[in-house]
């Protein structure tokens, strides 16, 4: 669907992006993960046609963005940060002036309207004005105008940027909903959402893809291994005991490099817990060697949103990505 070879932008002599070069198939969720500065939106203007490249190629469906701009945004739907919103207008009516400007059928308006509406929930909110929605519904009618045209790829610049918590869930999933029938990149700086939206990331740092993969795989790649808690009782025995006697048990399980302490809601001298780090997935030997052990079981599994750790990582030193993304 997308093929990103050897890309560049300058403004003047700085380099804002590149090189970039990915592939990208259809039906994918993929997200770009980097910090303010690190070339995200640069990269999603370009995709858009928002923005010419200073060199490299970018294909869209076959077609290149420089040579025929015009085609490659019938097929792209865009959400840039800022919302390009009439508040004065009504959602329906919005909705409508939108399919207009990207080529829908005067016959067929009406019933891209209330198939947008239907998908982002926006049925209910057909005649109010956009002034007076919540920021929340505000970016729901943002994501309704750039896919009012069903085009094949949906391009999202910080979709869930300054929602509140439930929004954010509700975001996630529309986004998720969108996946198959469209391919969709969006970007963020929020760790933890964007590997709970997106099927797979690319992470950037000063204009170049440093890594690329699902969060496991990325785990895997940078943390060299994965990390798993463990929380442990042991009946009439002291916390320093407990400690002692677990970490023993737990270091000698075959691929297991470190064993440290960590916090547990259910605290007392009989309960501990920890994380355990390891080369692969040592679950089920660390579950045998606790109850060999003597103790009871009580938490077992593998620690959820390791993003951040690995973001944090590639930000300190990050490897370099070859042209099909793989760190080396």
């Amino acid at each position: 669907m997308i093929e990103i070879r050897d890309l560049y932008k300058y403004y003047g002599a700085t380099r804002a992006l590149g090189p970039v070069s990915a592939e990208i198939a259809q039906g994918e969720i993929v997200g770009l993960l980097g910090v303010n500065g690190a070339g995200k939106t640069t990269a999603l203007r370009i995709l858009a046609c928002d923005l010419l490249p200073s060199s490299g190629s970018v294909r869209v469906d076959g077609i290149d963005v420089v040579e025929r701009p015009e085609a490659v945004r019938e097929r792209i739907g865009y959400l840039p940060d800022v919302p390009p919103l009439y508040g004065d207008m009504r959602v329906g009516e919005f909705l409508a002036f939108a399919a207009r400007l990207r080529g829908v059928a005067s016959s067929d308006v009406a019933r891209r309207v209330g198939a947008v509406e239907e998908l982002t929930a926006l049925a209910d909110r057909n005649d109010d004005p956009i002034s007076t929605l919540s920021h929340g519904y505000q970016q729901r009618v943002g994501i309704a105008q750039a896919i009012i045209h069903e085009p094949k790829l949906v391009v999202l610049d910080e979709p869930i940027s300054g929602l509140d918590p439930v929004q954010i869930v509700e975001m996630r999933q529309l986004v998720r909903t969108l996946a198959g029938k469209h391919t969709v990149i969006l970007s963020s700086h929020i760790l933890s959402e964007i590997s709970e939206t997106c099927d797979r990331l690319l992470v950037i740092k000063d204009g170049e893809i440093v890594a690329s993969g699902t969060e496991s795989e990325l785990s895997t790649k940078l943390l060299e291994g994965i990390r798993v808690r463990v929380a442990l009782r042991s009946p009439g025995s002291s916390s320093a005991v407990l400690s002692l006697k677990a970490k023993k048990a737990l270091g000698d399980v075959t691929g297991v490099t470190n064993v440290e302490d960590t916090t547990i809601a259910e605290s007392s001298d009989e309960v501990a817990a920890f994380i355990v780090e390891a080369k692969q997935d040592v679950r089920p030997a660390v579950a045998a060697a606790a109850v060999s052990a003597g103790f009871e079981l009580l938490e077992l599994g593998r620690l959820e949103h390791e993003l951040e750790s690995v973001f944090l990582r590639l930000a300190r030193t990050a490897p370099k990505a070859n042209e099909n993304g793989a760190t080396s």
